[in-house]
């Protein structure tokens, strides 16, 4: 079964590859889909950055692969053949917005979407605050993957 994990990643922290780890255990084949959020600002890297930062994020993880989408993620999981879309949830905030969106693409592209709790320890994780407190000069290091603390330090060089 393959499932498609849409987001920014902007950058990719310790809880998506959480979630990314999960739903490769429960789905076998998980393409993550880099994108651009139009209603996000221009963040710390380059989709083509986020994308390299991703594979190698994951490349420890069975059944993944990274790719660059743009527009409607329901457009990329059917461009991608995702027989799901997985989404994450952190609190009570991100669940109604992601029962809108799931409820949305269900409704115009037929496709459903599973939503997967990253553990407590990681699930407080955001790229807001990751950006924000790297850009501060602060530690994210507990927070991302080692080549995103080394792409976060050579930005600030």
């Amino acid at each position: 079964m393959k499932v498609m994990f849409p987001g920014s990643f902007d950058p990719i922290h310790l809880g998506h590859v959480d979630i990314i780890n999960q739903a490769a255990n429960l789905f076998g084949e998980v393409i993550v889909a880099v994108m651009h959020n139009p209603e996000k600002p221009v963040g710390m890297f380059s989709v083509t950055a986020r994308v390299e930062m991703a594979k190698a994020a994951t490349s420890h993880i069975k059944g993944v692969s990274v790719n660059a989408a743009s527009g409607l993620a329901i457009d990329a999981a059917k461009k991608f053949g995702a027989n799901f879309i997985v989404k994450s949830v952190r609190n009570a905030a991100d669940f109604d917005v992601e029962l809108q969106m799931a409820d949305t693409n269900r409704a115009v592209g037929g496709i459903e979407t599973v939503l997967l709790i990253a553990r407590p320890e990681l699930s407080f994780i955001s790229s807001r605050y990751v950006r924000d407190i790297a850009q501060n000069g602060g530690d994210v290091s507990k927070l991302v993957p080692a080549v995103v603390q080394d792409a976060i330090t050579k930005v600030k060089k």
